[in-house]
């Protein structure tokens, strides 16, 4: 049997995946992984479907969530596979979550009017597979708007070099603090959802600890650890060589569990293929659920 396993994917329940459960199940079964785990933003529509589904093709579905919080004035994600899609602390989580993006969203959208950007909030909702959306989200509609093209401002994102990475180059050059869309972040904060995170039956563990917005430290990874971080994204695709080997040695010293997660999306980001990342085994899987098991 294989040992593949890929513990970050994303579905069309994400605001931003491309690909349906069913779907996603397929390409696992037909790349030869043993398990996955579909972990969309702040949401778990997937779910029960997608488990059911795995089962019947003989592919383990991890139920799973990433989550979008706050922590020392940056944006980190954090994962929760093995969560309990039903549980009334996640749903709490997950509302609270939906409440802060909606208005971050709407913030973002009438600073972007502002600039003479054409797109609408309306918009926005209707291309978002219901679920609030999130900055890159919305970058990617304002550009699929040929209104826009004809802004001299943009330009530079319609360019073809630039055109599989424009809504990511968008986000930097719009969205991210100083800018002219940038807006406050409303999310939960880390270590509160770290200390909740026994109650939704998840183990946490943190996404793309090196990713540009995130830039985790070893004195971060210290104190998630000490509020109940169990594993953190070793192998992903925001990573250089030089990150896995800085986390994975991290990973062994605070005695955290490495993982494996892609991160595909779909055509958002284009240069992350499904089971493009070959890093994850089995075995990681099995040390995350000793560590579920091993709660109180």
């Amino acid at each position: 049997m294989s040992e593949l396993v890929d513990f970050h994917i994303h579905s069309n329940r994400s605001c931003d995946g491309d690909f349906s459960p069913a779907e996603l199940v397929g390409f696992a079964r037909e790349k030869g992984f043993r398990a996955i785990s579909i972990a969309d933003h702040d949401t778990v529509a997937a779910y029960p479907e997608a488990v059911d589904l795995g089962r019947a093709a003989g592919v383990e579905i991890i139920p799973g969530i990433e989550v979008t919080t706050q922590f020392g004035g940056r944006e980190f994600h954090l994962l929760l596979p093995f969560v309990d899609w039903t549980s009334p602390a996640l749903a709490a989580v997950i509302e609270g979550q939906a409440r802060c993006r909606n208005e971050e969203a709407r913030e973002r959208i009438e600073k972007l009017r502002g600039l003479g950007f054409a797109i609408s909030w309306d918009e926005v909702r209707a291309k978002s597979n219901g679920t609030p959306p999130l900055g890159v989200k919305i970058a990617q509609i304002l550009l699929d708007n040929p209104e826009n093209e004809k802004n001299a401002v943009l330009e530079f994102f319609y360019r073809e070099e630039n055109r599989p990475f424009a809504p990511y180059m968008f986000y930097k050059e719009f969205f991210t603090e100083g800018k002219h869309a940038y807006v406050p972040k409303k999310f939960a904060g880390l270590l509160d959802i770290l200390d909740g995170a026994a109650a939704t039956g998840g183990v946490p563990v943190l996404s793309h600890p090196g990713a540009y917005f995130q830039k985790t430290t070893r004195e971060d990874a210290r104190i998630l650890k000490g509020r109940g971080l169990a594993g953190i994204e070793v192998y992903t695709s925001y990573h250089t060589p030089e990150q896995v080997g800085i986390y994975r040695a991290l990973a062994a010293e605070l005695d955290l569990v490495p993982t494996a997660g892609s991160d595909f999306h779909g055509s958002i980001k284009p240069h992350v293929a499904f089971g493009a990342l070959q890093d994850g085994r089995y075995w990681m899987v099995e040390r995350l659920r000793e560590r579920k098991g091993g709660r109180v």
